[in-house]
């Protein structure tokens, strides 16, 4: 397949949608009426109880060199004697792709809806982001890794009672999109058959 992120129809383009790597994205990436599009779009999940129990965090182009800084902070905390290439791994990180999201994963507590479909809406509103952003032509990567699990990162951001779902990087695709392997239907799918009982 070559031709991913088909937005001739939704079919199409769920049916061939397909991640660009952060480190591949080039400019342009959306513009401010653009994302907001892309993030009234990752708002619009499913949500048990109506809690919103996600939050978005916009990081402009002008503000990656102190989100590289913050991140920078927390790794050599969290890590003894970092060498040189796992610093500059974490600066090339914050810097990836013209647009960047981050998105929190924020339970409501004193709801009676259990703290895990609170947190399977979370993912949900990531994917619906990604989705959003092929839909407008885009290419979009949600990351995780080290940064998604720092405690440290997480206080940097103001993150109090919730965790980092991932990064979402977003921008136009510098390479030719690639297939992975997926896995085929009957080995993912099995119909419910009943006790003959």
């Amino acid at each position: 397949m070559d031709n991913f992120n088909d937005i001739s129809s939704p079919r199409a383009l769920l049916a061939t949608r397909r991640s660009g790597k952060a480190r591949e994205m080039v400019a342009p990436g959306p513009d401010a009426a653009q994302l907001a599009a892309m993030l009234a779009s990752a708002a619009r999940v499913p949500d048990h109880g109506k809690l919103a129990p996600w939050r978005f965090i916009t990081v402009a182009p002008e503000a990656r060199a102190g989100f590289a800084a913050l991140l920078e902070t927390a790794y050599r905390h969290e890590h003894a004697a970092p060498g040189a290439t796992e610093i500059e791994a974490i600066r090339s990180f914050a810097h990836q792709a013209p647009c960047l999201v981050i998105v929190v994963s924020q339970p409501v507590s004193a709801s009676h809806i259990p703290r895990w479909e609170q947190e399977l809406s979370a993912g949900a509103a990531t994917m619906q982001l990604c989705n959003a952003a092929h839909a407008q032509g885009f290419v979009a990567n949600w990351l995780t890794g080290w940064a998604c699990y720092s405690r440290d990162v997480a206080d940097a951001l103001g993150i109090e009672d919730g965790r980092i779902a991932g990064f979402v990087f977003i921008g136009t695709q510098g390479r030719p999109l690639a297939e992975r392997p997926r896995p085929a239907p009957g080995t993912v799918v099995r119909a419910f058959t009943p006790d003959a009982t």
